[in-house]
């Protein structure tokens, strides 16, 4: 059984998995980044059904 802790990432814009957290200053601990499309900000979904939706989304409109 995964702990809660162990659940995939994914970006609320893109709905990629390569997301990460932002370092740097420590003013940024709660800020979420995503390599893919630029997303930077403290909501990470960890919904896969979801995430999958806004991959798909995102491939018929990257300019949103």
């Amino acid at each position: 059984m995964k702990k809660s802790s162990d659940k995939t990432k994914y970006c609320p814009t893109c709905g990629s998995t390569d997301i990460f957290w932002a370092s740097g200053l420590p003013q940024l601990w709660s800020v979420w980044e995503c390599k893919k499309c630029g997303y930077r900000g403290a909501l990470v979904l960890e919904d896969g059904e979801l995430g999958a939706k806004l991959k798909e989304e995102w491939k018929k409109n990257p300019n949103k």
